[in-house]
């Protein structure tokens, strides 16, 4: 550690142990001035520095409670251990401190110990500490790489140095966690802690510490090197030959990055916290000198930190790599296999044979091509890794320059197994960014919102692995329709290049679909592409949000919905690459809000299509044809339950054409069965016990009453479900149908029997009550309230000019849809349809309403409609 000359003088002198004493209060305000002073400085000093100073202060804090505490008297020692041990302290990170005592301590020392953390914890300082003999150190580092870790980085702060020196031979002793012993548990450690993150650097909200390529891979590197080659920094990794030089300091320049972003969230945050959350990001930003100008400065301090990330996670492979060949001893394989004159299998790497592998430019694209040719490959020799670096960086263009380049590029796409583990190396080492410079572009982009989960490129690779996993036997259970869509259609290659297209003009301002539509177009035409072809990618670039937007937005059991989307996608061909296209796309853009209700309105709105195309676009069904077929076979299967034509005709007339043609067959004979028996004076609830699309369906039979959709979803809501479709229709004799699907809390149909009784029973009485509405306004959570979504509200033209189309962009909260449903009550509104859509922080819902005389809206109408549902922009 450095000397101290870094401090305020005054801190130093009042912190001497041969100054005066000092109470707990002078003690926490000498740590708010040192805290003060450590902010104030980052500007003027390097963070190394700055992180160095903390240990070095704590130093001075723990030596001065410990000789106030009289501990020094005592045959005991005060150590470091992990990051405190390394000397490396962040604002607000945790003080890790072992007090070695003796094999038994009197109770005296034990008290004095007590007082010893209450004191430290009193002057605010986050304590992590153990007390234990040197016997116990040893044997619970025995069974823990942890703990037996930070004990190679302790030191001693003060106390008895005897008792310190009996630890360190055990720690330097072959038979303490050899080096192979210790290099496969750390290396197992790292690969636990990717798939915590599954295997993503690229995430929004990324873990400096822990996420792959933060600072855990870096100390991973020194651990093992610490403990093999007994180096106590990484420069000594130079001399051993495992770095050169320029790695090194490349190194050195990531750590001092990431650590300036470490310190300046810890005193944005005001906490020990690791995670780079979207509230914190601006800030931060601003912090570290990238300017405040809003969305622009974090664009650019995440570039660089995405950039930082993967040169980490490069050198982390290529470094276990090597140490894996040295300390296991994998150098020594007699498994070596030729591919060609350029490269080799060692093991189940791919090796290049030359030290000058790389100065033809397609050799890059050769390497990945052996890569896919050779399923025994499982990843690329840490010698090939280093060239293709060193190379790529050379690289004065973009590869796809070069004819023999782009010829390989594309038999590359078209390989069976191209989007394998080669496509995932490629993503990994930048040569995807150094083949395409649009896709360059896109590296580490950013997107502003809970949506997404990942940056631009991240996401695009993604859907690309989707794509790829539609093809594979072993996951065709997954999604079947993919699957078989997958095995039929002739070139794949088509579905993979639309897939790298789809975002690549993410950033640029503009309709990225448009513009990318054209990148896709200039690709097509550069690589040779048939005209067919070329315009297939280019349309599934220009329209691949249509699918995915009409599903959730739009009623898709209206055949005009259907005619209008088959329009546009023309024939089967181009809605079986925009099917899976879709699917992967949606699957890419966040995991955790795919869900089984969003599959099946992808798969209802392909089947309806499908058939649409068979019929003949130029030959639509007639509605009433619709509506007799749909009562026949609702009859049928009323008839299996013993219920004749005579005891349902007399409901059947009261319901409204519309009624037949928006439900199913078993939905009306499910409705009219309970219908038919119950009593017309009390609320009828029916829950489905099956999930229909996914979710799960809540009908509701009832009088007419103006705010029945605002008690209905405001009730759901106070039992957090999620409501995503509704149909409200209202029956010749004044009785509302209203149906709407819902999912629970965590995005599934609701399948505990108990919940669904406490759901109906809680309708019924809502419905029942004769009180006025009354919500409750509920705090907006922090995690979206940093997101600003000015309320904006559509006005649509609708085919059927009886109704309005209006569509309510805001900011999602608690109890949105019961506060636009009050508003529509104000309004004295008929609520005929919804569709509500969350896309992360925005709630994009669609309703079709009239107004009380079941006439659209007037011009006055819409104006106050819009004029209330604005003013909760105020409220934000």
């Amino acid at each position: 550690m450095p000397d101290q000359s870094i401090l305020p003088k005054k801190l130093i002198n009042k912190l001497a142990i041969a100054a005066a004493p000092l109470a707990t209060k002078e003690m926490v305000e000498l740590n708010d001035e040192f805290y003060h002073w450590q902010k104030q400085s980052f500007k003027d000093y390097d963070v190394n520095e700055l992180v160095y100073a903390r240990a070095m202060y704590v130093d001075l804090v723990l030596k001065k409670v410990w000789c106030q505490q009289h501990l020094d008297e005592h045959q005991i020692s005060l150590i470091a251990v992990g990051g405190y041990g390394r000397g490396e302290l962040h604002p607000h990170s945790d003080v890790d401190i072992l007090i070695l005592t003796q094999n038994k301590i009197s109770k005296d020392v034990e008290q004095l110990i007590c007082a010893f953390i209450t004191e430290l914890w009193d002057v605010r300082l986050e304590i992590g500490h153990s007390v234990r003999s040197v016997k116990e150190c040893m044997k619970q580092a025995d069974n823990d790489v942890t703990i037996a870790t930070n004990l190679l980085e302790s030191r001693l702060i003060c106390g008895n140095q005897q008792l310190e020196q009996q630890l360190r031979p055990y720690l330097v002793n072959d038979k303490f966690w050899p080096s192979e012993r210790f290099f496969v548990a750390k290396r197992e450690e790292q690969v636990h802690r990717h798939q915590q993150y599954k295997g993503a650097a690229y995430t929004l909200e990324p873990n400096l510490k822990s996420n792959p390529g933060g600072l855990r891979d870096i100390q991973n590197i020194s651990w093992v090197a610490l403990r093999h080659f007994d180096a106590n920094d990484l420069e000594g990794l130079v001399s051993h030959n495992y770095l050169t030089e320029n790695e090194y300091i490349e190194l050195m320049e990531c750590q001092e990055y990431l650590w300036r972003m470490r310190f300046a969230l810890h005193v944005v945050a005001g906490r020990s916290e690791n995670r780079l959350l979207f509230d914190f990001q601006g800030p931060v930003a601003n912090m570290m000198g990238f300017g405040d100008d809003g969305k622009a400065a974090i664009e650019r301090m995440m570039k660089r930190f995405f950039r930082i990330i993967n040169y980490v996670s490069e050198i982390n492979e290529m470094l276990l790599q090597h140490f894996e060949q040295a300390i296991l001893n994998k150098d020594k394989v007699d498994d070596v296999t030729d591919i060609d004159k350029h490269f080799s299998i060692v093991g189940n790497l791919i090796k290049a044979k030359s030290n000058r592998a790389f100065t033809r430019p397609e050799l890059f694209l050769k390497l990945f091509l052996a890569f896919a040719d050779n399923p025994k490959v499982k990843g690329i020799h840490s010698s090939t890794i280093r060239q293709m670096r060193n190379a790529r960086r050379r690289l004065i263009s973009g590869l796809n320059d070069y004819a023999e380049c782009r010829r390989l590029f594309i038999e590359l796409i078209s390989h069976p197994r191209g989007l394998g583990p080669a496509f995932n190396f490629m993503h990994k080492h930048d040569i995807l960014a150094a083949y395409l410079p649009e896709w360059r572009n896109i590296v580490g982009q950013m997107q502003f919102d809970m949506f997404h989960a990942y940056s631009v490129d991240e996401h695009s690779y993604r859907l690309m692995k989707n794509l790829y996993r539609f093809t594979l036997e072993e996951h065709h259970h997954e999604f079947p329709l993919c699957s078989q869509i997958v095995q039929r259609i002739r070139k794949p290659y088509i579905l993979y290049l639309a897939g790298i297209f789809h975002d690549i003009a993410k950033g640029r301002g503009g309709m990225h679909s448009e513009l990318g539509a054209v990148d896709a177009l200039a690709f097509g035409k550069m690589h040779n592409l048939t005209d067919t072809d070329t315009k297939m990618i280019s349309w599934l670039v220009k329209y691949h949000l249509l699918m995915s937007v009409t599903a959730q937005r739009k009623d898709i059991s209206n055949p005009d919905v259907i005619k209008e989307f088959a329009l546009v996608v023309r024939d089967q061909a181009h809605l079986d690459y925009l099917y899976c296209l879709t699917v992967a796309d949606m699957r890419a853009t966040n995991e955790s809000l795919w869900n089984s209700w969003k599959s099946n309105l992808l798969q209802e709105l392909y089947f309806s299509t499908k058939r649409a195309f068979r019929r003949g676009l130029e030959k639509p069904v007639n509605a009433r044809t619709n509506i007799r077929e749909n009562q026949v076979k609702a009859m049928v299967l009323l008839n299996e339950q013993g219920i004749t034509e005579e005891t349902i005709k007399p409901l059947w007339k009261t319901f409204k054409a519309d009624y037949f043609l928006r439900y199913a067959p078993a939905q009306i004979s499910w409705h009219s069965r309970h219908i038919i028996s119950h009593d017309k004076l009390q609320p009828l609830v029916l829950i489905s016990d099956e999930a229909y699309r996914g979710g799960t369906e809540v009908f509701v039979y009832t009088k007419a009453r103006s705010n029945i959709f605002a008690r209905i979803v405001a009730n759901l809501g106070m039992k957090k479900l999620s409501i995503h479709d509704a149909k409200i229709l209202t029956s010749k004799d004044g009785y509302t149908l209203n149906t709407f699907v819902i999912l629970d809390s965590r995005g599934q149909p609701i399948k505990d029997a108990y919940f669904a009784d406490d759901i109906k029973t809680s309708l019924i009485a809502a419905l029942k009550s004769e009180e006025d509405l009354c919500l409750i306004k509920r705090p907006i959570p922090q995690k979206i309230r940093q997101f600003k979504v000015r309320t904006q509200v559509s006005f649509i033209e609708q085919t059927n000019r009886q109704y309005t189309s209006i569509e309510i962009v805001t900011l999602d909260r608690p109890g949105l849809l019961a506060e636009i449903g009050q508003v529509f009550q104000t309004c004295s509104l008929i609520v005929h349809m919804a569709k509500v859509t969350t896309f992360g922080e925005r709630a994009e819902d669609v309703f079709i309403v009239s107004n009380k005389n079941g006439q659209p809206l007037s011009i006055e109408e819409q104006n106050q409609l819009e004029s209330l549902l604005c003013e909760s922009d105020e409220n934000q």
